[in-house]
C-alpha cells in the first residue's frame, strides 16, 4: 500500500491528520497557505483502515491510496 496525495489541489484542511496523523501532518508553508505531507508513504498494515478513513474524508479527494 501506498499512499500518494495530488499537492496542487490540496487545500490544506487537516481532515486526514485527525483521521492518521501516524500519517499525515498539515504543514504552514507561508503563513497563508497550508498543505499535507505524508510522513509515511508506505504505512503498515496495522495503518490500513486509517489510511482508507483518511481517503475517504478527504474534502478535495486527492488522498489515493494505491496497492502495490
Amino acid at each position: 500500500m501506498r499512499v500518494v496525495i495530488d499537492l496542487d489541489l490540496c487545500g490544506g484542511y487537516g481532515t486526514c491528520e485527525s483521521e492518521a496523523p501516524e500519517i499525515f501532518r498539515v504543514v504552514d508553508v507561508s503563513g497563508d497557505y497550508a498543505h499535507v505531507e505524508v510522513l509515511l508513504e508506505r504505512p503498515p498494515e496495522a495503518l490500513r483502515e486509517k489510511a482508507r478513513a483518511a481517503e475517504r474524508q478527504c474534502p478535495n479527494r486527492v488522498i489515493t491510496i494505491v496497492e502495490d
